[in-house]
């Protein structure tokens, strides 16, 4: 079960890690975009941004019910 437990939370950073790098590269889109007043690169990385907080979302509420998933499925509940 520790194996299991090990793996969450490597899965857990991992993800966090790809969220904040979707989200930094969407800062750096976002930042260039209003340096040339550019609208279509301003929407792409507001998307970017929004998705990298979505993902790190993600990693920090949904990976860890998985370890609470498999506890209580080991434990007969």
């Amino acid at each position: 079960m520790s194996f299991f437990s090990e793996s969450v939370n490597v899965l857990k950073t991992v993800l966090t890690l790809i969220g904040a790098g979707v989200g930094g590269w969407g800062i750096v889109n976002l930042l260039e975009a209003y340096g040339s007043d550019n609208a279509a690169g301003k929407s792409q990385g507001m998307k970017q941004l929004m998705s990298g907080g979505g993902i790190i979302l993600l990693a920090q509420l949904l990976i860890p019910s998985l370890n609470t998933l498999m506890q209580n499925s080991q434990n007969g509940g």
